[in-house]
């Protein structure tokens, strides 16, 4: 595996000021990395920089699903359900370790927003356009064989309910090892490198200026062409370049809230109807039970999102109402996030209804734009931009090939099958407790890094418990620095490890061992330790209080 790490970060933005590269991507969500990882294994030059972490906006904020979006076939969606559910096979076939199939049950009542036979249809067509293999076609269930499957449920007006497979993800995960796999390609990815300003000639942008966030170093980087995926911030970019007429975003916030299983002691993976007629999920995750999404219009700070009290009043209603035995109050949310989509505006259409499709704008400059889609579409998506790419350049004299991503295995994803990820997890698992590690331990490492488990393994054997942290922490985190680009305490425990999310009072315990753990690491000054401490505090605080 290529060293993806900050010295490796360093090096690179010594390389590329005014370095030419045939491709300069600006925005390091999902879709600005598909995009690297489609363009560099076509033999483009790609560069990409993000302001933030990888992953450090929507796509790491999600309801981590790789769907097809059921709903809107109500909205008669047809190409979109179907050209993104044909996606979700195709991201679980390359990503088995950071995608899992997940039963859904949709419960059916009378007078609900899906009817028995809505349903069936639905779920039927569903399942055909997004050519669904035998085994994961839907069922309908019958009133009892519903709340066999969920007994929480609501009984009052229960008629019956459909049962249809969606695939889990960790979002965030799945941006850093699409954003590994092009790295190993031989793409250049610089996290916390902020797009200051164009560079032009003769009236056409060939390069972008980014100023590092932590040194304020200036780069320019030039590329043939210039591609804009800066999801919730497009406009914002364009800005910089030209304003585009009729082209206008329209942003959303999402919210989800997390509860203890103890209090929220959810059996099934549920997809249901809320008292004003909106569609919610409710997962079970690793000992606890994640609800959302809201989506209502959203003005405020695109970088750090939050849940207010009334989005987890109306989340907290939500469940009261689907499961009225669940006794849950506001004090019972452990931890929760706020995500923002970047939508292409539709007149007379309230949040929910609007398009979820992508679009391409390309200015009079030459910045292309992507706009739009959601996270399960973000192969496709690149697919379609590097096309136009392609296209344009071959014209030039260029002869970059057709995309290649269709059947790439990510990082951590080589296996023939997915059905050879659970025998492979279960041999590397003995190898990690045959070094020392816990069951529980080992199957965590064996299933979350999949086929980079040998590398962890390798590490395993040079690192020791110290009195401050436990072997399996320090592991995580030296794979983290050195494969991962992490740069600080907040991409470890957010976008590596989900812990600020799903375990808080893990990163309660450990935090300050953590913290000393990366001071050592980076050698950083009291000054940056300091920095890192009141960015992690500021963070525990938005997901925890009441704001």
């Amino acid at each position: 595996m290529s060293e993806f790490s900050f010295t490796q970060r360093e090096q690179w933005m010594k390389e590329v000021d005014q370095e030419q590269f045939d491709v300069v991507i600006v925005g390091g969500g999902i879709t600005g990395i598909g995009t690297a990882l489609d363009a560099v294994t076509r033999g483009m030059s790609v560069a990409l920089i993000e302001m933030q972490d990888f992953a450090g906006g929507t796509s790491s904020r999600s309801t981590k699903l790789v769907h097809g979006g059921l709903r809107y076939l109500k909205q008669f969606e047809v190409k979109m359900v179907s050209e993104v559910g044909k996606e979700r096979e195709i991201v679980y076939n390359n990503a088995p370790h950071v995608t899992h199939p997940e039963w859904m049950l949709l419960p059916i009542y009378r007078k609900g927003t899906f009817g028995k036979y809505s349903t069936s249809a639905g779920l039927r067509i569903y399942d055909f356009l997004a050519g669904v293999k035998k085994e994961e076609r839907r069922r309908m269930l019958t009133r009892e064989e519903t709340l066999a499957k969920e007994p929480l449920l609501k009984q009052d007006g229960l008629i019956g309910g459909g049962y249809y497979v969606e695939y889990r993800t960790d979002d965030a995960r799945l941006t850093i090892e699409v954003a590994k796999k092009a790295v190993e390609k031989g793409a250049i990815l610089l996290n916390y490198v902020k797009a200051d300003s164009f560079i032009y000639e003769a009236d056409r942008i060939i390069g972008v200026i980014g100023e590092d966030q932590f040194s304020g170093r200036k780069v320019h980087l030039l590329g043939t062409k210039i591609i804009n995926a800066t999801g919730p911030w497009i406009e914002s970019l364009v800005k910089k370049d030209r304003i585009i007429k009729g082209k206008h975003l329209f942003h959303t916030k999402g919210v989800h809230i997390v509860i203890d299983q103890s209090n929220f002691p959810l059996e099934q993976a549920i997809y249901f109807d809320t008292s004003d007629g909106r569609m919610v999920f409710a997962i079970p995750r690793d000992g606890k039970t994640y609800v959302g999404t809201t989506d209502t219009e959203y003005h405020g700070d695109l970088k750090n999102p939050v849940a207010t009290l009334e989005d987890k009043q109306y989340i907290i209603e939500a469940i009261k109402y689907m499961f009225p035995d669940v006794q849950v109050q506001i004090n019972d949310i452990e931890s929760s996030w706020a995500g923002i989509r970047p939508l292409i505006r539709e007149e007379g259409k309230g949040p929910s209804e609007i398009s979820r499709k992508d679009e391409i704008w390309i200015s009079p400059t030459g910045l292309i734009t992507i706009a739009g889609g959601k996270l399960t579409g973000y192969r496709k998506m690149a697919e379609q931009i590097i096309d136009v790419v392609a296209a344009d350049m071959n014209k030039q004299g260029f002869n970059f090939g057709v995309c290649l991503t269709k059947h790439l295995r990510i990082s951590g994803g080589d296996f023939e099958t997915p059905t050879d990820y659970n025998v492979y997890v279960k041999e590397k698992k003995n190898e990690f407790t045959h070094v020392g590690f816990s069951q529980e331990e080992a199957h965590y490492l064996s299933s979350i890094y999949g086929t980079n488990s040998d590398i962890l393994l390798q590490l395993a054997r040079e690192i020791e418990e110290t009195e401050e942290l436990p072997r399996f922490i320090r592991l995580l985190i030296q794979y983290s620095v050195k494969y991962e680009m992490v740069m600080n305490v907040s991409d470890f425990l957010v976008r590596r490890t989900g812990a600020i999310l799903f375990d808080i009072q893990w990163v309660k315990k450990w935090r300050k061992s953590i913290e000393e753990e990366f001071r050592k690491i980076f050698k950083w000054n009291e000054e940056t330790v300091e920095s890192n401490n009141k960015e992690l505090e500021r963070m525990i605080m938005e997901i925890e209080q009441l704001v």
